[in-house]
């Protein structure tokens, strides 16, 4: 009896050693087979995970993030309309790789044109809508190298706006995410991003998205995939749940199978490790001022933060107000009088500013003498 007892002890103990680890499973041992990886937070910009992510290489299609952004800015900034019609040049009409077959003098809406680079990744599209943006393809491309500046992305050199390979054409995991949180600085993005199926010519051409994600892939938002044969199978892949915003780029794949599969294993690593959570903001009584008309001011905090926390530190958030030693007059509504800091763990993840609600103006002969006399006369 003893003897089964204690193998049905051993037998259990087996057990419990093989499933632990899988249990306790964690980020640490994520493993992505692409060459080049990172997992940024879209808002902040935070990395979370990395491998090689400033390794620089080519892009392919995702290239075309860069196209949109500059597409989207001149729009915005009434250089023309969704509405409006382009016309294919013959340097556009002759691209090729992926493409929408556009012939030299076709006319088609700027709002097809971005159907057709967002959803089918068309490079003849995304030429007509850089000639038109910048004059030529080369002056874009131009304007493309100086916003990848002006975002901090030091490992990119663009030689053309749709990704066809090109010698010295390349960029790193890291910089596709920046050029990501900015494309998605434009709401409209995902008009596209998430259309599945259109059309164009008036029905005669099918639009299929090539991110397979936006089918399968909860909370997903975008983004952009590409292919070459020196690039390889990439995808900058883009998601949100609970507030958290998540950017997956994912370069150098072997195939479209595993390219979906690491920025899914990315997605879902960030996901159930990190969280956002909105704190509740201080109340702060008014705030004693020297030298001033009045003895106070009412006080006013900043918009509550979005705090990027790990899982595990969820709920140990702690929020501590800082207010100006010996503040005197003068003090003009929105000058900065303090701030709150939100800490865990000893690090502060978030400040928000303090600012005057009020005017505290500065006591002058004059104005006591005309205190006074107001008193006088209530009187």
């Amino acid at each position: 009896m003893r003897k089964r007892k204690l193998a049905g002890i051993l037998a259990g103990a087996f057990l419990w050693a093989a499933l632990l680890p899988g249990f306790f499973a964690g980020a640490e041992e994520l493993e992505v087979t692409a060459p080049s990886t990172v997992l940024m937070e879209a808002s902040g910009g935070t990395v979370l995970f990395e491998k090689n992510s400033h390794e620089v290489r080519p892009c392919a299609s995702i290239t075309k993030v860069m196209t949109l952004c500059l597409t989207f800015d001149a729009i915005e900034a009434g250089k023309f309309a969704l509405t409006d019609t382009l016309t294919a040049s013959a340097h556009a009409a002759s691209m090729g790789g992926s493409d929408i077959w556009l012939k030299e003098g076709e006319a088609m809406t700027v709002d097809d044109l971005l159907k057709a680079t967002v959803i089918m990744s068309a490079n003849d599209a995304a030429v007509v809508l850089a000639e038109n943006v910048a004059g030529s393809e080369e002056a874009f491309v131009a304007q493309m190298n100086e916003k990848a500046r002006e975002l901090g992305m030091e490992d990119t050199v663009f030689k053309n706006c749709n990704g066809l390979d090109e010698e010295g054409h390349v960029t790193s995991a890291h910089d596709v995410a920046l050029m990501s949180r900015e494309l998605l600085t434009h709401p409209k993005i995902f008009d596209y991003t998430l259309t599945w199926i259109d059309y164009v010519r008036n029905g005669e051409t099918q639009l299929v998205n090539t991110n397979k994600l936006i089918r399968s892939y909860q909370g997903i938002t975008g983004l952009k995939t590409g292919t070459t044969s020196k690039a390889g199978s990439c995808i900058t892949a883009t998601a949100e749940r609970n507030s958290l915003g998540l950017i997956a780029v994912v370069l150098g794949a072997e195939n479209t199978e595993n390219r979906f599969r690491d920025a899914a294993a990315l997605l879902d690593y960030g996901f159930a490790n990190w969280s956002v959570t909105v704190p509740e903001l201080p109340e702060i009584p008014e705030v004693p001022v020297k030298g001033g008309m009045e003895k106070t001011i009412a006080a006013k905090v900043g918009e509550a933060p979005k705090v990027l926390m790990k899982s595990s530190e969820a709920g140990s958030l702690e929020g501590t107000v800082e207010l100006r030693e010996n503040l005197e007059a003068p003090i003009g509504v929105g000058d900065v009088i303090g701030r709150v800091k939100y800490s865990a763990g000893g690090k502060v993840l978030a400040e928000v500013p303090i600012t005057a609600a009020e005017d505290a103006k500065k006591i002058t002969l004059f104005s006591s003498f005309w205190y006074l006399l107001q008193g006088i006369f209530q009187y």
